[in-house]
Formats: structure tokens, C-alpha cells, sequence
């Protein structure tokens, strides 16, 4: 089993590449704008989301969702958003709490830093700050967050249960949790589970849906709740895996249904105070 460490390099690197690429004018087919491929990160925004977003924010989108457009979002509210690439999802959410709310994005690749505070420039969006950090030990302070959202990055982190702790702690009492990520169906083939290359994909990362609910709980939440938004075929599977060193006629079968981007919604009780 490959360790923390080697996870967070694979993970890291993948996403330092993207947008070293993006950065030099070579948009990459593994977006979530109309340039995508992947139909885990296609089609995932709108054009009125689009709208007056930079180009490059929408392209560094490798997510399996759009929180933004699931959770609640009130102005004047404090958002984080964990893995926050190129920035999109934290443009949004900057234009919904407002001029009086703040959203921050928390990513742990310098480039990818470097990309979405570009993307800040061109967009010119103040109420929004990018911050260095890994989410497992998220750089904030207790209790200082109203709604944290993420987009197919948590199942990324070799340390999920660290990850619910750690949102559970800067989230303010009664503050949300509200994350779209890849959840898993049923048994996951081992070959999948050890390819490295699969983790910084979003699969191999993929917690089954009741063990998830069980991490998130165990953090303190409440209310938790998965609301499935796609669930992935076997021409999905084989649009996604190729070229990752794996049996791909053997695996794509075995996958069929198994896999879906759900939309995780929980809450911090209100009478908390840690």
C-alpha cells in the first residue's frame, strides 16, 4: 500500500502539471470547460456560471461536481473551499454571499496558488483570498467558516478522517458542510485501489457511500446526507481509464454503476462550540 506521503506527491504533481500548463496557453482535454474529455469533469457549469469567469478557472475545474449550485449560500457569509484549483468554485461563491461575505480557497500546489490568483486579477473579485495549506490541517481558526465546499478533492486525501475533523473545526456552530465528491457502489476491484495514477483521477481515492456517512458522523456532524448527481457506466469507466496501466476490458465491466458523483451534505450541530 503506498503511503500518505507518496499519495500527496502523485496527487500533488497531477495538479502542478495542469496548470503549469494552463499558465503557458495549452489548455488541457482533462478541464471542465468545453475543452473536456473526462466525462467525470465535463459539463459540470453553466453559461450564466460561466459568464465573467476567466477562461483558465473553468479549464483548471477537475472536479465531479458544482457545489456551488447545491449549496446554500446566504450574503454576507464566510465560504472555504477545500482543493481549490484554478478558482471557479470560489468565484462563485464570492458572488453569492457578496460584497459583505468572503470566500476563501485553500489549495497545497504553488502553481495552481499562482493560477487562481491570476484568475482573481482578470475576474476582478475582492472578496476572495487563496491560501496555501493542505486540507488536513487547514490554516484557519476554530469556528471561523459558515459553509465549507469542495469539489472531487476529498476522496484524494489519504487521511479522509482528518480531513471531516479538520472542517468540523473551523466551521462555525450550525455551519455547513456541503462537498461534491466521487462516491463508491458496492466493491471496488483491487486494481483500482493501488493505481496510483487513479488517486490524483478521483476514483481509487472514492470511499463507499455508507463508510462515508460513518467518517463524516464520527467528526462530529450531523444531518449527513448523499444525494447521488451522476452515476458512471462502463463507457464512462473506458473513457476514463485509458492509458492508466490497467486491464482496461477486464476492469471497465466491473466498475459499470459503481461509481457516482454525489453531493454530501452535513451540518455542525448549532449547540457546538469546538
Amino acid at each position: 500500500m503506498s503511503t500518505t506521503e507518496e499519495i500527496k506527491q502523485v496527487v500533488r504533481e497531477k495538479y502542478r502539471q495542469a496548470a503549469v500548463q494552463l499558465r503557458s496557453g495549452k489548455a488541457s482535454c482533462c478541464g471542465g470547460g468545453s475543452a473536456s474529455c473526462d466525462p467525470i469533469t465535463s459539463e459540470l457549469y453553466n453559461a450564466e456560471e460561466g459568464a465573467g469567469v476567466p477562461e483558465n478557472a473553468l479549464l483548471a475545474s477537475l472536479g465531479c461536481g458544482n457545489p456551488t449550485a447545491l449549496a446554500k449560500l446566504n450574503p454576507g457569509e464566510t465560504v472555504l473551499d477545500l482543493g481549490s484549483g484554478g478558482g471557479i468554485d470560489v468565484f462563485l461563491s464570492a458572488r453569492r454571499v457578496g460584497p459583505t461575505g468572503k470566500a476563501y480557497g485553500l489549495d497545497m500546489t504553488d502553481e495552481m496558488l499562482a493560477l487562481a490568483r491570476e484568475n482573481q486579477k482578470k475576474a476582478g473579485v475582492e472578496n476572495v483570498e487563496f491560501l496555501k495549506g493542505e486540507i488536513e490541517n487547514i490554516p484557519l481558526p476554530d469556528s471561523s467558516v459558515d459553509v465549507i465546499i469542495s469539489n472531487c478533492v476529498i476522496n484524494l486525501s489519504a487521511d479522509k478522517d482528518k480531513v471531516f475533523r479538520e472542517a468540523f473545526r473551523v466551521l462555525k456552530a450550525g455551519g455547513r458542510l456541503a462537498v461534491s465528491d466521487i462516491v463508491v457502489r458496492g466493491d471496488m476491484p483491487p486494481e483500482v485501489q493501488r493505481s496510483m495514477e487513479l488517486w490524483a483521477g478521483c476514483m481509487a481515492g472514492a470511499l463507499r457511500d455508507t463508510e462515508y456517512v460513518t467518517k463524516v458522523k464520527a467528526a462530529g456532524f450531523k444531518a449527513v446526507d448523499i444525494e447521488p448527481t451522476r452515476i458512471y457506466t462502463e463507457a464512462d469507466a473506458r473513457q476514463s481509464f485509458t492509458d492508466k496501466g490497467i486491464d482496461i476490458d477486464r476492469i471497465a465491466p466491473q466498475v459499470d454503476g459503481k461509481f457516482m458523483s454525489a453531493f454530501v451534505r452535513a451540518t455542525k450541530p448549532a449547540g457546538c462550540c469546538g
